[in-house]
């Protein structure tokens, strides 16, 4: 049962997707951040299938400054090798860079209450490419309310920015679930350690892999990095996540 619906920000309506179980019962929220390349039909699949196993989901567009989600989406098959790196050029890595944390974190607080609007919480917190930066954030802004959160082929999670993602995570209460792209540029081996130190420090439980042979964007199937093994192993480790908290 999927919707579109506008949820009203500081900076006007931003439009999400929100779907839920047909069985019309209460189930705990999940909040998905989408990707770089934006809300479409893919984040909608992946959006349906997290509901499957019983939650309400909500993608909301968090380019909405930007422009509505039809208006940003791609006019070319990313599944065509080249098409995807000629979107990428078009503006999108100027658009990732200006959702910056004074703009990202009063949207995460809109989000996580429109969500409670429809699902119970704790809730947990599910991100994509650019999205795992920004729900790693919302982990430690709203401790009380996320209490999982799964980052998949994120980039940038750990930066000398004072403002890097990782650091937030000594304000969480949450277990993340972290499945890197291998060899990604965006997020070296080294930067991987360093997640993993910071989780520790916090004393946080938490899994932090590497899927060999998978590269940056493997879960999204309209691309031409989709990686089905990968995808179906970080399907498995999310619902398995979302399982023992929520």
């Amino acid at each position: 049962m999927g919707q579109t619906i506008e949820i009203q920000t500081a900076d006007g309506p931003a439009e999400a997707y929100l779907v839920r179980p047909a069985d019309g019962a209460e189930h705990p929220g999940v909040l998905l951040y989408i990707d770089a390349i934006g809300l479409r039909p893919r984040i909608e699949e992946m959006a349906d299938r997290i509901a499957s196993w019983g939650y309400v989901v909500l993608a909301p567009n968090v380019f909405h400054r930007d422009g509505r989600a039809a208006d940003l989406a791609p006019t070319e098959d990313l599944t065509v090798p080249g098409n995807r790196e000629r979107f990428f050029a078009s503006g999108v890595t100027d658009r990732v860079a200006a959702l910056t944390p004074d703009k990202s974190d009063p949207d995460a607080r809109r989000w996580v209450a429109a969500l409670l609007e429809h699902g119970t919480g704790p809730i947990g917190v599910v991100g994509y490419c650019m999205g795992a930066r920004l729900a790693t954030r919302t982990a430690g802004l709203l401790p009380d309310h996320v209490a999982a959160v799964g980052g998949f082929h994120g980039g940038g999670l750990v930066t000398d920015h004072p403002a890097s993602p990782h650091l937030r995570i000594a304000d969480a209460r949450a277990e993340f679930v972290y499945g890197h792209a291998d060899g990604d540029r965006s997020m070296s081996p080294e930067a991987v350690e360093a997640l993993g130190e910071a989780l520790e420090k916090a004393g946080l439980a938490h899994t932090n892999e590497t899927y060999a042979g998978a590269g940056h964007g493997y879960t999204m199937a309209d691309t031409s990095v989709y990686d089905e093994a990968a995808t179906e192993r970080h399907f498995a480790a999310l619902q398995d996540l979302f399982a023992r908290t929520l």
